[in-house]
């Protein structure tokens, strides 16, 4: 089997080995791929691997012999899968490699805010301590997480290892999903409205799929129902929130902070309404990607492309 991989980089950037992938075929990796040189770079591909390249219905139209498009990462909206269906590809994703990490992304987040632990070391190493009359300095009030109300827009497996951390730390926890389930070590967690969990919550983290839905979920309406000293993290996708109206709100002090690691382009323009924002911290879209969970990814896409050369998919999102 002909395999191209269209943007390698941010998978492998050199520390992991692409040798399951090599075992399948014959494997050609771009480190980055432009909209424009997709054709010519895929068009003796059968089986075509991308995590942000996007496969749109005109360039599936251009590449006869694609018969698989694995994409590296749980979202899959690049690709147009109905144009894919229609041409008779399979598409698949990889659910669940980055639970653990972006999970443990969100909680720091979570604790820079409550303990500026930056900030501290900064003013440390800038000589404030030793210069102090105080065995001890802080720059801000300190938070504790027990009894604090989280707030969980989406009950995926990041969702639910979010909400048993967050149990674990004493936190209430609420929850707002497209349909409720019962979880073992969760099953006392309430399922709330969305108009409520904005109301309620300490902490507002999304962790839900990006559609016509929750596209702009957080906006000047949903923002104006938070409590000026709540915070907000979203390790899901950009275009959950509208940018402008979390800029404006921070400026104005209506919330205590944001912690993002997505953005709605990526990478972002250097005027983007968020950068330098009071109390925002971004990261650059770095949850999934941990050593651990991209060798996890690799792997479980190795073995998503196999099932499908075996005849037995794994992970269809195609119809």
């Amino acid at each position: 089997m002909n395999i191209v991989v269209l943007d390698g980089y941010t998978l492998n950037p050199g520390d992991l080995s692409w040798d399951e992938m090599e075992g399948l075929g014959t494997l050609t990796v771009f480190e980055r791929t432009s909209e424009e040189d997709i054709v010519s770079r895929a068009a003796e591909a059968e089986a075509v691997l991308t995590n942000k390249t996007p496969l749109s219905a005109e360039t599936i139209a251009l590449l006869p012999k694609l018969r698989y498009i694995g994409v590296l990462a749980t979202g899959y909206n690049i690709v147009d899968i109905e144009a894919a269906g229609e041409q008779g590809i399979t598409v698949t994703n990889v659910p669940d490699y980055s639970s653990f990490s972006v999970a443990q992304l969100v909680f720091s987040l979570i604790l820079e805010h409550c303990v500026q632990v930056q900030k501290h070391s900064d003013a440390v190493h800038g000589g404030r301590w030793s210069a102090g009359p105080d065995f001890m300095f802080s720059l801000s009030p300190l938070l504790e997480l027990a009894n604090k109300t989280i707030g969980i827009i989406g009950f995926g497996q990041i969702g639910q290892q979010v909400a048993h951390i967050a149990k674990a730390f004493g936190m209430r926890i609420m929850i707002h999903s497209r349909t409720t389930k019962q979880v073992e070590g969760l099953e006392d967690v309430p399922f709330v409205s969305e108009d409520e969990l904005f109301r309620e919550s300490d902490f507002v983290t999304l962790h839900c799929p990006l559609t016509e839905q929750t596209k702009g979920i957080v906006s000047r309406r949903t923002l104006g129902l938070m409590k000026p000293s709540s915070f907000l993290i979203n390790t899901a996708r950009g275009g959950h929130i509208v940018e402008q109206d979390l800029a404006e709100a921070l400026h104005a002090g209506r919330l205590a902070g944001a912690g993002l690691d997505v953005l709605s382009v990526e990478p972002p323009p250097s005027n983007h309404p968020l950068i330098g924002a009071p109390n925002c911290y971004l990261t650059p879209h770095i949850g999934w990607a941990t050593v651990e969970a991209r060798k996890r990814l690799m792997t479980l896409a190795a073995d998503n492309l196999q099932s499908y050369m075996d005849g037995a998919v794994r992970n269809r999102v195609s119809r």
